[in-house]
């Protein structure tokens, strides 16, 4: 990575070297830290950078970069913001994927940052608004339309009937109430999210000091809060149906695109297959794949060349009109999981990104200049983290073997899986010679040994239909593969089995059978790199079982709780989250942080006594996990 310190903004000194968000305001063409108690505040007219910096269990630190547009800012403000988050990435060490956000159509992992939302506010830098401004005694009512289960977009929309529907949940604040509207399709979920925001701005725009009233879908004037909220959109009557936007799904048959960057100018690529040897590494490319635009900067490009590649990203969207698609910026060897799922062709095993000798200067540089070089001097001689080389948007099948057949699983049911079974899984995707078949066992740590036989057999018999053209794999639980998880993407794993030959040994045997039950008390670790591979696993109901370094579920029929350890992230609060979703989906969970349980949550687990509170160290849990296993071709094995 070549690195002028001339083309770094001061102001970037310090930045990432510890975990949370910080942020900057584009003012006058230049980058000015936003302070903490101003997080989560934007203004409709301005431009933002956000950083946002994980502590990994191995002590090192992971960066992604956002940079946030109103939409009422300039066209210069939305430059400069792009400009900007590329010197900040390149202040990093380079390693950082940077996104575009656009009002009203943020990403999913740029609004989980902010609890419960953000509601952005009219004016900006250049207006000279630095809050928003109520006049009590003109009190404007504002109706807001809630979207999301695990992270909430909120969206003004016009004070109108029209604005009305069963599928969305809509908040109308007015002087003296706060009225939530559930919409008859919307879920448990979405509605107690909307909750949070309702809230929000109680306290935000009330001082905590108003009425709150929730009106659900079809309860007509014989409710007062009912009445009194068809009141003001002067009486009740029958909503329309959601209207289909032209905008919806237009992106959906977008055909990829893979562009050349030179000096901001685009030339389009004629091929017919994309793979991995059209890109260069002294150039920039875009991948336009409609609702995202991908940069990938080649390592050996300078920073004017990123900076030009990032405006011309920009312009290429406003050209065409495009304002809901995200740009997403990638450098080369970092590339995500779904980026590389784009091309036929992917090498699994990268060169080393820059010499050992080189990234020393580069840190040394750096360091003189008061930059953060940990990303840049420790971090990334390491090997880049184990990811899934292979096509994440294949076919999945699943099959749970009993004796000796095999059980095929519906779409719901093959992401759960037992300990005491045997399964066979078959995963089609397309590869550079064309469609691609991994066929592979699963065996659980207290799956009997006839069904393992009966597995191995099976899955042998259905590579033999295949005319040997699959691969065979055989994974062990505990020391699955990355591919594996990535495959899956949410995986459940129970106590107990549910095939004929589990329920036969522990019958004969007179063995305790701790299957999983919906009904009973059941404790489970959420562990994961992020929401395309991530896993609940059952283990003891008991206090030992709890780990600082994890998150927990613990339910008890219709009781639920979430368990924070302290030494956890961010983002494995957030796969809790999405956990509860699979585990108990109609039922609110209570958040519970380490030092602050309950009676009834340690009653729950037998008693209160000493768990595992250190740290976990990298030989024992990485981020991402890469195990051996057993590969063959046909019958022979290897």
């Amino acid at each position: 990575m070549v690195i002028s310190i001339r083309e770094v903004d001061p102001v970037f000194k310090g930045a990432g070297q510890k975990d949370g968000l910080e942020i900057w305001r584009i003012e006058k063409l230049q980058a000015v830290p936003v302070p903490r108690e101003s997080h989560g505040k934007f203004f409709t007219g301005d431009s933002y950078i956000i950083l946002k910096t994980s502590a990994l269990k191995n002590g090192s630190f992971c960066q992604e970069i956002h940079y946030w547009l109103g939409k009422d800012t300039s066209q210069d403000e939305a430059g400069i913001a792009a400009i900007k988050t590329v010197e900040l990435d390149a202040a990093l060490g380079g390693r950082a994927v940077q996104y575009r956000e656009v009002q009203g159509n943020e990403t999913e992992r740029f609004l989980s940052y902010f609890k419960p939302c953000i509601i952005p506010v009219e004016g900006g830098a250049a207006s000279g608004f630095r809050q928003a401004v109520v006049n009590e005694r003109e009190y404007v009512a504002r109706l807001f339309v809630c979207k999301g289960k695990h992270t909430v977009q909120v969206k003004e929309v016009p004070f109108a009937r029209a604005s009305l529907n069963h599928d969305d949940i809509l908040i109308l604040d007015t002087k003296s109430k706060i009225f939530q509207f559930n919409g008859l399709n919307s879920s448990i979920q979405e509605r107690a999210k909307a909750l949070e925001v309702v809230q929000y701005l109680k306290d935000a725009n009330h001082e905590g000091k108003c009425d709150v009233a929730v009106v659900d879908d079809g309860k007509l004037m014989a409710d007062a809060d009912a009445g009194e909220f068809w009141g003001l959109f002067a009486g009740f009557a029958p909503l329309p149906k959601k209207t289909f936007s032209e905008l919806d799904g237009k992106d959906n048959d977008f055909p990829s695109k893979l562009l050349s960057v030179n000096e901001g100018q685009t030339f389009p690529l004629d091929c017919e297959d994309l793979t991995r040897e059209l890109l260069d590494s002294t150039k920039c490319y875009f991948l336009d794949c409609g609702s995202e635009l991908y940069v990938w900067m080649g390592r050996e490009t300078v920073l004017e060349d990123r900076k030009q590649a990032g405006l011309a990203a920009e312009e290429l969207l406003r050209e065409g009109n495009r304002p809901r698609s995200h740009i997403i910026h990638l450098m080369e060897g970092f590339e995500t999981v779904i980026f590389r799922s784009k091309f036929s062709k992917w090498p699994k095993k990268v060169e080393t990104v820059v010499s050992v000798e080189s990234r020393g200067k580069v840190a040394a540089l750096l360091k003189r200049q008061g930059f953060n070089v940990r990303g840049v001097a420790e971090a990334a001689p390491l090997k880049e983290e184990s990811q899934a080389h292979i096509d994440c948007t294949g076919n999945l099948q699943v099959w749970r073997v009993n004796d000796c057949e095999k059980t095929f699983l519906s779409f719901y049911e093959q992401c759960k899986f037992y300990s005491g079974d045997c399964y066979i899984f078959q995963y089609s995707y397309r590869g550079g010679d064309g469609e691609n078949c991994l066929i592979g066992t699963w065996f659980g740590q207290k799956s009997i040994e006839e069904e393992r036989s009966a597995a191995t057999s099976l899955a042998h018999a259905m590579v033999d239909s295949l005319k040997f053209q699959a691969v065979l794999v055989r994974l062990y639980e505990g020391k699955e593969s990355m591919e594996f998880f990535t495959i899956f993407q949410n995986l459940v794993i129970f106590k107990g089995g549910a095939s004929t030959g589990y329920k036969k040994y522990v019958s004969e045997n007179g063995t305790e059978d701790d299957t999983y039950s919906d009904n009973g008390v059941a404790l489970f670790r959420v562990q994961g790199s992020g929401p395309e591979n991530m896993q609940a696993i059952q283990v003891d109901t008991a206090a030992p079982s709890l780990n600082s370094s994890y998150c927990y579920i613990l339910h008890d029929g219709d009781t639920l709780f979430t368990w924070v350890g302290n030494l956890s992230s961010s983002m494995d609060h957030g796969l809790a989250e999405r956990q509860l979703d699979v585990l108990k989906p109609n039922l609110q969970s209570r958040l519970l942080k380490e030092g602050s349980e309950s009676d009834q949550f340690w009653k729950l687990l037998g008693s209160k006594c000493e768990y595992p509170r250190q740290k976990i160290a990298r030989d024992q849990e990485s981020d991402s996990r890469l195990f051996s296993c057993t590969f063959s071709k046909g019958k022979k094995s290897s």
